[in-house]
């Protein structure tokens, strides 16, 4: 497959070393045009390494890798409360065992007095707390005793345990078949191990002087990862921005003096559902994540000073243990960092890295150099395809760093792994050079953006920009980061809201607001849409000449005349069995798009093809004859009538209008279709000039330079006529290709 051939030019590139790898290392960071070199979690830059002239990245967890420490400070290593498996009472008596179900290598019972005051019992089938006098803990065999239980009742322990096995440690162990001492990770929560950790720090500073940057990984504590004993069951609960690792008697006694209440054992459990930040935040969480930020910010800023007292600069990774760092509150400049690394798989994670309040940005791009990827799959093994990995991943990102700016691309994980894969070290030299081509324009000035502007409604709002927790592979079933994924590579500007902005800001601002996601979750606002006031500002902001668009289950909420809140805005509702016997209004489905359409003929065919494409949702049903149907599901009953289900409508709405999409999932046709729905419904379908002729395609304009990009994100040759500039370009790209173009205005 031929490629465009970018100059060679160097810089701007992170490179894996490896002590052993030395050859390998030097070749490699010259064909790739790296600046920089780094180690990776477990391994060794030699001295022919460091002092070969490039910056040196060096990897720091400074809450793990002290071993002799901890082990004579045990009651300082991290915690977190679990909850028993639960057990059905068959008497009066019920003996649990609380570690039962879970990695026996990853937790410790905590038994001290400090600990078990936090402890709590639950009848879970009342759904009601067991009082202390009735149940006792047996240290010996780690078990607590109910007294006075209900036969064929369910219950359960809340307990705190100490986390003896830190977690990326684990994982690398399992993943790189490692055999070392098990890591584990201390709480910098407490004085003494502040003082300990500030003084390793600054001897580490003084026997590292080539250390041109200093990469944390992240701080301190880690997204949550719960693991069980049973290899079936491996993972019990992983959530990347959950807070349950950051817990001790010692946080939340300081919690208690801070905010005047007690925090307890079950805020946290929940019943056994935790906290997965799919569910909108509860007053009591947000105030746990702002005083966590408090002392995160308090302590790790301390360490930011002393490496820049150093002359090193400081550097955070945007993964692992990065929980209480939250790059998008305000708060984050007060740590002073100098960059901030990503890793990426996805284009929207590339726009949560760029949207940082920070000197630089670097994204860690994949496939890692691991043997296996975080699914398991294989890549740098048999069987494995890197550069098939490398490609589907870079498209994805390609497309978010045509509309933000991202500094510095790099790799990390084992070099030695690269030896048998030429074909994925030739495609790294090519996405290296493109890179530095795209960022080049950037750096002249602001690619040309459409004069369109969106907003992303949430529970969460601008906490949680362009992500949903967690990478695509992990959260491909909600609709919204599918959007985000549309999002990340259009030329519109985004912003991400939660009630209190709709509530209180000037909404008129934006061309559409989106609102997407299931059912009370936080992607779709759960209980935020009780509050009436949100609802009528949008009913306000849309009345005006606003747009919504409601993906899935938007402003879905129970206790209300209608399942949607804004139901009247976008022209439907969705039955979920109450109004089963009730009539529908009939419609005939749309031939165009809001009436009269001006797409070219073979255009909106691929148009209609997108939608009718989308998965429906049952229960859609229309709640005005003025609504448009553009797409439906057709089923059949059990008696072989039709059965339609509208699953893409418009509804025009005072000056403004209301969109509902039953499913969207990203595509480069889907993405596409998006798009010129909204502009053509904002009455901005004109531009779409500027997006080109070709669904596959995608271009961006960089006026200061005279210059655009344009990017064919298929697997097959493609031809693009677009107007950029006021200047009508025409280009062939081969398959997964990009090119520069010259434009004069």
């Amino acid at each position: 497959m031929e490629y465009t051939k970018y100059p060679h030019t160097t810089g701007s590139f992170t490179l894996p070393g490896e002590a052993g790898c030395e050859d390998l290392t030097l070749k490699l960071a010259e064909q790739w045009g790296a600046d920089v070199i780094r180690d990776s979690d477990g391994t060794k830059l030699s001295d022919e390494i460091v002092k070969a002239g490039y910056g040196i990245y060096s990897t720091i967890c400074i809450i793990r890798d002290h071993n002799e420490w901890a082990k004579s400070h045990m009651d300082r290593l991290q915690q977190t409360f679990l909850m028993s498996a639960p057990k059905t009472a068959e008497s009066e008596t019920v003996t649990i065992c609380l570690l039962d179900d879970y990695f026996k290598e990853q937790f410790l019972v905590n038994t001290s007095e400090a600990s078990i005051e936090y402890w709590q019992v639950f009848d879970r089938t009342d759904n009601t707390e067991i009082p202390r006098k009735q149940w006792e803990f047996d240290e010996t065999t780690g078990t607590v005793a109910i007294q006075g239980a209900k036969e064929y009742h369910d219950y359960t322990v809340n307990f705190l345990a100490y986390r003896i096995w830190e977690e990326i440690n684990m994982y690398n162990h399992v993943t790189n078949h490692w055999d070392k001492e098990h890591l584990m990770p201390v709480d910098p929560r407490y004085p003494d191990v502040q003082e300990y950790l500030l003084s390793w720090l600054k001897n580490w500073c003084v026997e590292n002087p080539d250390t041109t940057v200093v990469r944390f990984t992240s701080l301190f504590y880690n997204f949550v990862w719960i693991w069980g004993e049973d290899e079936r069951h491996r993972n019990h609960f992983t959530d990347w921005g959950s807070y349950d690792f950051t817990v001790s008697p010692e946080a939340l006694n300081q919690f208690e003096a801070e905010y005047g209440y007690r925090l307890t054992s079950e805020d946290f459990i929940n019943q056994g559902k935790l906290h997965a930040t799919h569910m909108a935040p509860c007053n009591t969480q947000m105030d746990y994540m702002k005083f966590t930020n408090r002392f995160v910010i308090s302590f790790g800023k301390k360490l930011v000073d002393l490496v820049h007292s150093y002359g090193k600069k400081a550097y955070v990774f945007y993964d692992d243990s990065w929980v209480g760092l939250e790059p998008y509150f305000p708060t984050f400049t007060e740590f002073g960092f100098d960059g901030i690394i990503k890793c990426i798989f996805s284009g929207y994670e590339v726009r949560l890295c760029a949207g940082v309040d920070v000197p630089t940005h670097e994204v860690r791009l994949h496939p890692y150099l691991f043997p296996v990827g975080l699914g398991g799959a294989p890549t740098f093994s048999e069987g494995g395809d890197p550069k098939r990995d490398a490609q589907k991943y870079w498209v994805d990102a390609r497309r978010a760093m045509l509309r933000a700016k991202i500094d510095r691309i790099g790799l990390g994980g084992y070099l030695h792994l690269l030896e048998d894969y030429p074909d994925f070290v030739e495609y790294i030299s090519h996405i290296a050079d493109e890179f530095r081509a795209i960022k080049a324009l950037h750096e002249e000035g602001e690619p040309q953006m459409l004069p369109f502007h969106a907003g992303v409604l949430t529970a969460w709002g601008k906490t949680r920009s362009w992500t949903l927790s967690g990478h695509f592979h992990e959260t491909w079933k909600n609709d919204l980061i599918h959007i985000n994924e549309a999002l990340a590579g259009w030329p519109v500007k985004v912003d991400y809201l939660d009630f209190e902005d709709v509530k209180k800001q000037d909404l008129s601002e934006y061309d559409v607001i989106i609102n997407a996601g299931f059912a009370g979750s936080a992607w779709s606002g759960g209980e935020q849409w009780n509050d009436s006031r949100a609802v009528e500002r949008l009913r306000e902001y849309a009345q005006k000449g606003g747009c919504i668009l409601g993906v899935f289950q938007p402003s879905m909420t129970t206790g209300y005349m209608t399942n949607f809140r804004l139901a009247d805005v976008l022209g439907v509702d969705q039955d979920m069995g109450e109004r089963c016997c009730h009539g529908r209004i009939a419609y005939q489905k749309s031939e165009n798009f809001f009436g009269e359409s001006n797409l070219a003929a073979e255009h909106s065919s691929k148009f209609y093809a997108a939608a009718e494409g989308l998965k429906g949702a049952e229960g859609i049903y229309l709640t005005g004859s003025e609504v448009q149907v553009l797409a439906e599901d057709v089923t059949y009953s059990p008696i072989g009538e039709e059965v339609h289900t509208p699953k893409l409508t418009y509804h025009p709405y005072g000056k403004g209008c209301g969109i509902y999409l039953s499913h969207f999932t990203y595509s480069a046709q889907n993405s596409r279709f998006l798009l010129e729905l909204l502009l053509k419904a904002v009455g901005k379908e004109a531009f779409r000039t500027q997006l080109g002729d070709n669904l596959y395609c995608e271009a961006a304009y960089f006026p200061h330079s005279g210059k655009a990009v344009a990017v064919n994100n298929s697997g097959q040759p493609q031809h693009l006529n677009v107007t950029l500039g006021g200047v009508e370009k025409e280009v062939d790209l081969n398959p997964w290709d990009s090119c520069i173009m010259e434009i004069e205005p």
